[in-house]
This record gives C-alpha cells, structure tokens and sequence, in this order.
C-alpha cells in the first residue's frame, strides 16, 4: 500500500510556510493600513506589530494541535477530532470549492494581471496565463512533494531578496526622517482611534494569511513533533520582522507629504522604486512581486491537495481523491481536483476571491481555536510535545483577532461572504445525502 513520503525537513517547513506568506500581501496592503490609521505612520507600524503577534499566537495554538496530531490534513484532522466528520467535512468542501481553490486562483489571477501591467494584454489572455500557471505548478507537485518542496525553498531565497534590497536601500539610502506619530490627522479622541487601529490591524492579518499551511503536510515531515513548532515560530516571527523593516524603509524613501495624500489603492513599493530608480524601479518591483507570488503559488498547489486525500482516506470525500501515483507517490487526484477546481473559480474577480479566501478560512480557524480548550478539558492525558506558551491567554487572543476579521469581512464584502454560507448550507446536507455512514 503506497503511502506518503517523509521528506520535509526544518528549512523545508520554514520555506513552505514562508513562502505561503509572503505574498502580494505586504505590497497591496502597505498603503491601506496607512490610510485606515489616519496616516499616523507610528500607528501603522504598530497595526503591523500587533498583526504579527496575533499571527504567532495563531501559529503557536496550530504547534500545539498539530504535535499533537501529526497527520497529513491539518485542520481537517483538528476539527474531526474536536467537533465530529460532518463539522470537518463541511471544512474540507469549503476549501475544495472556495477557500484553498480561491487561493490558487487569486494567486494566479494576480500573477497574470501584474504581467499584463508590463505587457498589455487582454482579459481573455490574462486568464490563459493563469491556467497556464496552475497546470504547471499542478504538474511539478504531481512530480513529488520533493520536487515542490525544492522550487519552494528556491524561491522563497529569490523573493526575499528584493524586499531585503529595498529594505537596505531605505534605511541606508533614503532621505526622509520617519516621524513616528501616534495621533491621526484630525487629531481624534483615545475612543475614536482605537477602531481604526483595528481595521488596520485587520488589514494586515491578510498580509500574514498562509500560516496554516504547513500543518496540511505534517504527515511528511521527517520530525514533525520537532521541526513544526519551530517552523511556525520561526516563519512567523521573521516575516513579521521582514515586514515592519519593510514598512519603515518605504517611509525612508517617500516624502511624508506624497504619503498623506495618497489613497488606499496606491502602491507605497512601487512609488518607492519609482522615487529612486524611476521606470526601472517599477519594473523591478513588478518582478519581484511575481516572484514572491510564484512562490505562495507553488506553495498553495503543494499543500491544499493533502487535506482531500485525507478526507477521502476518512471517506468523507470522493474515493478517487485518496489515489496516490504509484511512482511518485503524491495524491495525484486530489492535485488534479484542486487544480480543474482552482481554474473553475477564474470567472471570478479579485475582490470576490479574496473573500472567500479570508471569510471562510475565519470561520473554521476560530473553530479551531476553540478547540484546543476542547482537547485541554477532553483529552488532559494526551501526549503533547509542544503546549502553548502563556495558555489560556494566547489561543484568546488569536480567537479575538479571528472574529474582528470575521466582522470586518462580513460588513465590507457582504455577497461574496454570503455566497460561502450558502456552500456551507448545500454542504450541510450533501453530507447526510452521500457521506453519512449507513446505518
């Protein structure tokens, strides 16, 4: 019986993770956080810090969860184990038709449109490309997570880079005192600030969205108990670093002037470059953008297939998607699903497919969250290589920051969110019709 292969060690964990995260994220959102906070620049970085210390105390109640259940499928595993199969079914469809499925096609979509800014095309081309993108990298996974896991590691290195260059070049090279304000224009009351601190932490837990992922390949990790809490800490906490240099390097360059009279779609990276190296500087940011998304793609397409070849080993998926290749030993149904699945979602716009990413990934993480508390009282006796630093506090406050992106989701992207609770209901009963065990 072909099973799996343990081939993911420390740095390969770390460079999943990582390479998740960094994203488009720290490039769309740099200006948006900005102007939630009243261009305060003191408070953005703050919104920036407080965003990665939710993040970790996420990533730290994952560590504990998933030491504690080293199997391939992550959160799928942690919400069987907590709330029964239909609860973790209704999670793994989710993902299938619209949260991990979205991603791959947000990633795509978005890698396809910065090209088109370079090179104009049309909507039709745009959206070739992006199937282009997912059959290959959907092709390379089917090739073994090894195969995956290397071009991940190779291009988490080659996405740093740049933002390590414009990091060293704002903080050696420009010119512009950074005034660390803490009052927004306008000069708002304590009461008044606090909500726009929030959206603007808000604002940043997309930037950090990706942390989960490594928890979907535990089952191929040489040392999970070992290598995954480590993996977590470490992703997190440098991309939380990586992030605020970056920020700070950004408001080196640009005149605080030119920053208070952008918008939240301006392109603080951009503007940046073309501050200093003019055209060329935007090229070389739209590439390295590419880059970084290629990897979070790469990423993506590895990862997501695992959780439904382990529902379909729990049979609470379709038979067919726990079909492992006899040669390479990768779930070769489920990457074939999730990638036909991914390209289905193209028909969407961007916006659409950030919410259903983000709305409906919160639901379920705060489900998760929730049950560690559930395991503390249910299984005391059960082994845990890794508890949770500071417990009950920590897994509270990642439950807190889960509900205010709920929130903000909910009111700002209110069709889309719906659309995600209508797959919840249809899922609801499909698993009666077909999944349920007989009687």
């Amino acid at each position: 019986m072909p099973s799996l292969k343990k081939e993911i060690g420390l740095f390969g964990g770390i460079s999943i993770l990582a390479g998740i995260m960094i994203g488009s994220g720290i490039f769309v959102f740099a200006s948006l956080v900005m102007v939630e906070v009243g261009y305060a620049l003191g408070l953005s970085l703050l919104a920036w810090v407080i965003g990665g210390i939710i993040t970790l105390f996420s990533g730290l109640t994952y560590a504990e969860l998933g030491t504690m259940f080293p199997e391939t499928g992550g959160y799928y595993v942690y919400l069987r184990q907590a709330y029964g199969k239909k609860v973790a079914f209704l999670s793994g469809l989710m993902n299938f038709v619209l949260i991990s499925s979205g991603s791959i096609a947000l990633l795509s979509l978005v890698f396809a449109e910065i090209l088109s800014y370079m090179f104009p095309m049309s909507q039709l081309v745009v959206r070739l490309i992006a199937i282009s993108l997912i059959v290959l990298l959907s092709l390379i996974n089917y090739l073994g997570v090894k195969v995956g896991s290397t071009i991940q590691k190779v291009f988490l290195v080659i996405k740093i880079l740049p933002i390590i260059a414009i990091i060293f070049i704002g903080l050696f090279m420009g010119t512009e005192s950074v005034s660390l304000s803490f009052v927004p224009q306008g000069s708002p009351s304590f009461f008044a600030v606090l909500p726009m601190v929030g959206f603007g932490v808000v604002a940043t837990l997309w930037a950090y969205e990706g942390w989960t992922n490594l928890n979907t390949v535990a089952g191929e990790m040489k040392n999970v108990k070992r290598d995954l809490p480590k993996a977590l800490t470490f992703s997190i906490v440098g991309v939380t670093l990586l992030y605020v240099l970056f920020i700070v390097a950004l408001y080196r360059i640009i005149p605080f002037s030119t920053l208070a009279s952008l918008g939240s779609d301006a392109n603080l990276p951009i503007l940046a470059m073309m501050t200093t190296f003019g055209d060329i500087g935007m090229t070389l940011i739209f590439v390295a953008v590419m880059i970084s998304i290629f990897g979070a793609l790469n990423g993506s397409v590895m990862v997501f297939p695992r959780v439904y070849y382990a529902m379909a080993e729990d049979k609470t998926f379709f038979s067919k998607f726990k079909t492992l290749d006899k040669k390479y030993q990768t779930p070769s149904f489920a990457i074939i699903g999730s990638g036909l699945m991914a390209i289905l979602l193209l028909i969407f716009n961007v916006r659409d497919l950030l919410t259903f990413v983000v709305f409906g990934g919160l639901i379920f993480n705060t489900l998760i969250f929730i049950a560690v508390f559930l395991f503390r009282k249910r299984l005391p006796e059960h082994e845990r290589p890794y508890k949770i630093p500071f417990y009950p506090v920590i897994p509270i406050i990642a439950i807190i920051g889960m509900v205010g992106l709920m929130i903000t989701t909910l009111i700002s992207s209110l069709v889309p969110s719906l659309i995600g609770l209508g797959v919840l209901i249809i899922g609801y009963f499909l698993y009666d019709l077909v999944f349920k065990p007989k009687k």
